[in-house]
């Protein structure tokens, strides 16, 4: 029992120790590990994120019109099967589907199964050829025009013998929404990535110069802040969407959407930058360093904003999801993002329509994926904000 005491000391005595000399991100990655809504929220996310990144790989079909299944229209989910009254099968199959016309419903076209004949479901089947790295921007003017394509592949995770596989069903147009669901993930966070960077790099700048310099700087820094503050953007957007020309592409508007969102996301960061750099500038190693003759830019990159990182970051995986919900909702008024774009507001436009409720639940998987995103990157944030200050508990 003495022993057992003694021992039971020193694992004491070696956690405290790991506790006083561990690092910061150490500190934050503990405390991130003791919220389990956030690790659950944050393995989820992991999967959305890489379903997206490797949507095309993961998807059956092109989620363009080029891919539509013109004999499977408004089709409902497919879910494969590995028995009927057929017997057992250790491959999933699908029943062979046949379209036909008849006198019963007025010679429209009417889609029956064929329970007698199955099509195996397939891994890595040859299908559509997709690349990783597509980029294909057609700015207005030349100077900025690209045209990248390379790791150029066919292979796709799985398939059908014959005929197709819609997992998530199909819209008015035959178009796979499973494989539509997967590619709009990845345009919200291509979206989000890029208009949270240049918010970023706004903040960083704009509340550093405010919060380090002061003055007359803070003062004619803090008017443009609370000017874009003031800008409404759903006004905005449609006061932009009715001079944004037609013939730009695709990619045009993504790039585009995605930069006002940037331009217009920065003021909050910004504000919180400043108010930290005021605190601080103050501090002693701040005068050592410009006792030391380090310039300004020096000062603010190596020994200021070090000290706010967390929060930084904190503050990014916020606002990321309400750059996403925003050009979600753009999208869904028909400010945003269209086909052949698909972004996740595009497909809940479909939802709008009165006879989806009714008819066609399917076309709400999308919004199932949209909220759990969503929730996704909120918790993860809180989680990280709760973490961001590994020293509030440390008494426990």
């Amino acid at each position: 029992m003495i022993a057992f005491g003694h021992s039971k000391k020193r694992d004491e005595q070696k956690l405290k120790e790991a506790y006083f000399t561990a690092s910061q991100g150490q500190l934050i990655r503990a405390r991130f590990r003791q919220n389990k809504s956030a690790v659950v929220a944050a393995w989820a996310l992991t999967i959305m994120i890489l379903m997206g990144l490797f949507a095309p790989f993961l998807s059956p079909y092109d989620p363009t019109i080029a891919g539509r299944d013109k004999d499977y229209e408004n089709g409902p989910p497919q879910i494969p099967k590995f028995w009927d009254e057929n017997g057992f099968s250790a491959r999933p199959f699908l029943y062979t589907l046949e379209r036909e016309r008849s006198i019963q419903t007025n010679f429209r076209w009417v889609t029956t199964e064929n329970r007698e004949k199955r099509r195996y479901v397939e891994l890595f089947v040859k299908g559509w050829e997709y690349s990783f790295i597509d980029i294909e921007w057609d700015l207005p003017g030349t100077a900025f025009d690209v045209d990248l394509k390379t790791l150029t592949f066919d292979r796709h995770l799985f398939g059908v013998s014959e005929g197709g596989i819609h997992l998530f069903g199909t819209d008015a147009s035959g178009k796979d929404i499973f494989s539509r669901t997967l590619h709009a993930i990845f345009t919200s966070l291509a979206v989000g990535t890029l208009g949270v960077l240049i918010s970023f790099v706004l903040a960083l700048i704009i509340g550093g110069v405010a919060g380090y310099f002061g003055g007359w700087i803070d003062s004619v820094l803090q008017m443009i802040t609370d000017a874009i503050r003031t800008v409404p953007p759903i006004p905005l957007f449609m006061a932009l969407a009715a001079f944004m020309p037609d013939e730009w592409s695709s990619e045009t508007r993504f790039f585009f959407i995605a930069t006002i969102l940037g331009l217009i996301g920065w003021p909050t960061l910004a504000r919180r930058i400043r108010t930290h750099l005021l605190t601080e500038r103050s501090q002693e190693y701040v005068l050592a360093a410009e006792m030391s003759g380090a310039s300004a830019s020096h000062i603010i990159r190596r020994h200021l904003l070090p000290s706010f990182t967390s929060y930084i970051i904190v503050d990014l995986m916020i606002t990321f999801p309400y750059v996403v919900r925003s050009e979600t909702a753009l999208s869904f008024i028909g400010l945003g993002l269209t086909d052949p774009v698909n972004s996740l507001g595009a497909l809940m436009q479909n939802v709008s329509k009165a006879d989806v409720l009714l008819n066609y639940q399917w076309y709400f998987i999308p919004v199932i994926f949209f909220i759990a995103f969503v929730l996704a990157f909120v918790f993860v944030g809180d989680g990280l904000r709760d973490a961001a200050d590994p020293y509030s508990r440390s008494g426990k």
